[in-house]
């Protein structure tokens, strides 16, 4: 049957900076072979720069790299690849632009404690997001609206526990085989 696509699913796990978010995508890449991505390879040097630098980042900022996202997953749609993505997607305006690429965008926010999240990120050595910009995170962070497709997983558990939990939610099936290839952002970094 021509231009059929064989199903696809497509989950975005979201929350601030420290969160976890890379940590449970990669998680639920290995246990059921979607192909993970890293939303922050997409921004361009000028985001990148923008954050290190600990100056929040603005709409004006965030809507290429949005619809840069959402192309991505909406390509690999059309490949009959399901995906994972680590991204934000801290308000429901960004989330639209992000279910405007494939036909359905499934959700998982990991919330919790600013205490919690914020002791991460300054332990953290390997990001360039500046624990100070949690709370700016924090104030614009939207929580799922009720007509939203997803859940909301507690990052205090272990992040086995919430790859776990999330795949069950989901009712993902595991992967007959492992995940197939690296995915990088349009700056050439390996996101998986």
């Amino acid at each position: 049957m021509t231009g059929e696509h064989r199903a696809t699913r497509h989950i975005v796990v979201m929350g601030v900076s420290g969160a976890g978010k890379t940590t449970v995508a990669r998680g639920i890449s290995e246990l059921t072979g979607l192909r993970f991505a890293e939303a922050d390879t997409f921004h361009p040097e000028a985001n990148v720069a923008r954050m290190r630098a600990g100056i929040p980042l603005d709409d004006a900022d965030r809507w290429p790299w949005l619809r840069d996202l959402a192309s991505w997953m909406a390509d690999r749609h059309a490949e009959g690849v399901s995906t994972v993505l680590a991204c934000s997607a801290l308000k429901r305006a960004y989330r639209d632009v992000l279910r405007q690429g494939p036909p359905d965008v499934e959700f998982v926010h990991l919330d919790g404690s600013a205490e919690l999240i914020r002791d991460r990120m300054t332990r953290r050595t390997d990001h360039y997001m500046s624990a100070s910009l949690l709370d700016s995170q924090r104030a614009i962070l939207e929580h799922l609206d009720p007509d939203e497709s997803g859940m909301v997983l507690e990052v205090s558990l272990p992040p086995d526990e919430l790859v776990a939990a999330a795949v069950a939610q989901l009712g993902l099936p595991p992967a007959t085989r492992p995940a197939t290839g690296r995915e990088s952002g349009p700056r050439g970094l390996l996101t998986s």
